[in-house]
C-alpha cells in the first residue's frame, strides 16, 4: 500500500492537514458471538453424562440467551445511532442549500430521536447543564452515561504526554469507503509525535488496542509506523496518517509507541502512551455528543 510522504519538522502552531494514505490498522469484523457460544454449548452437551449433561446445557443455554440479548440490544443502539447520523448529515446538507424549512423539520425529528434514545437524552442534558454552569446536575449525567454507554464519553481526538514526548491523535470517520449496510466502517486517524524532550529518540515499534462497538477487543503489533522508523529530534515531530475499518459504527483505539534514545549506547527501550480515542460515525460535533477538540 502506499504511504504517505513525510518528513521531520519543526512543529508549527497551526491546525493538523487531513490527507489520509492507503495504510490502515485493521481489526476483523466481531459477529460470532452467539455462534461461538452456541459451539460450547454442543460441546459440553455431547462431553458429560445424562444428568450432568441436562444441567450443563441448560446454563450454557441461559448464557446463550444473555449473550443474544445483549448483542440484540448493542445491535440496536448502533442502529439508532446510524439513523441519528443520517439525520444529522442531511440537515448539513438542507443549511448548505439554504433549505431552511427542510432543515428545521428535520432539527424537529432529530430532537423528537434525542428524547426517545436515553443515550442522546442524556448527552443534550449534560450538554444543557454544562452551558448552564449546573455541574452538579452535569456530574449525574456523566455518571449516568458512564452506566448506560461509557464509550460515548470519548472523544475523537486524545493528547498525551510521556517522558516529553507528546501523542496527539484525531479519528474521521471515512463515509465514502463505508458500507454500513455490509457493516464495514472506515475511520481514518492523523498521528503527531512531537519531541519536547532533550534527546533524539527514535520509534522502533507501535502497539494498538481496538475495541469495536460490541466490546471485543484485538492487538496489533507492528515494526515502525507507514513503513518508517523515524528519528525524531528534541523540538521537531513527525506526523503521519492510517486508517481503521471496524466492523461496528463506533469504537476506540489505544496503544503505545516503543522508542529508544538514539544518543545513549545499550540503552534500553521505553514506552509512549497513545491515549485512547474514539472511531465514531458521529464524530465530535453533534448537539447530543461531545463538543470538538482541535488539536
Amino acid at each position: 500500500m502506499g504511504a504517505l510522504g513525510l518528513k521531520l519538522v519543526a512543529l508549527r502552531p497551526a491546525m493538523m492537514p487531513i490527507s489520509w494514505p492507503g495504510n490502515t490498522e485493521r481489526a476483523r469484523p466481531y459477529c460470532s458471538i452467539v455462534a461461538s457460544s452456541s459451539s460450547s454449548s454442543s460441546n459440553s452437551s455431547q462431553s458429560s453424562s445424562s444428568s450432568s449433561s441436562s444441567s450443563s446445557s441448560s446454563s450454557e443455554r441461559g448464557r446463550t440467551e444473555s449473550q443474544k440479548t445483549r448483542y440484540s440490544s448493542t445491535t440496536s443502539f448502533l442502529s439508532r445511532i446510524q439513523t441519528y447520523a443520517l439525520l444529522r448529515k442531511q440537515m448539513a446538507v438542507a443549511a448548505k442549500y439554504e433549505n431552511y424549512k427542510e432543515a428545521a423539520r428535520i432539527r424537529d425529528s432529530m430532537k423528537s430521536f434525542e428524547e426517545q434514545e436515553p443515550v442522546l437524552r442524556l448527552h443534550r442534558l449534560l450538554k444543557k447543564s454544562i452551558e448552564e454552569e449546573r455541574f452538579e446536575d452535569a456530574a449525574r449525567y456523566r455518571n449516568e452515561l458512564n452506566i448506560l454507554a461509557p464509550h460515548t464519553l470519548l472523544k475523537c481526538s486524545s493528547d498525551a504526554t510521556t517522558a516529553g514526548i507528546r501523542v496527539q491523535v484525531r479519528s474521521l470517520y471515512i463515509d465514502s469507503r463505508s458500507q454500513p449496510l455490509k457493516e464495514q466502517y472506515f475511520f481514518a486517524y492523523r498521528i503527531r509525535i512531537t519531541n519536547n524532550s532533550d534527546r533524539t529518540v527514535q520509534l522502533l515499534r507501535r502497539h494498538w488496542i481496538i475495541t469495536d462497538g460490541n466490546g471485543e477487543t484485538e492487538n496489533i503489533w507492528g515494526v515502525g509506523v507507514v513503513g518508517e522508523q523515524p528519528v525524531i529530534h528534541p523540538n521537531t515531530g513527525f506526523e503521519y496518517s492510517s486508517a481503521c475499518p471496524l466492523g461496528t459504527p463506533n469504537g476506540r483505539m489505544e496503544g503505545d509507541f516503543e522508542m529508544k534514545d538514539v544518543g545513549r549506547v545499550d540503552t534500553s527501550t521505553f514506552n509512549v502512551a497513545i491515549a485512547p480515542f474514539a472511531l465514531s460515525i458521529m464524530g465530535d460535533e453533534t448537539d447530543g455528543f461531545l463538543v470538538d477538540t482541535i488539536l
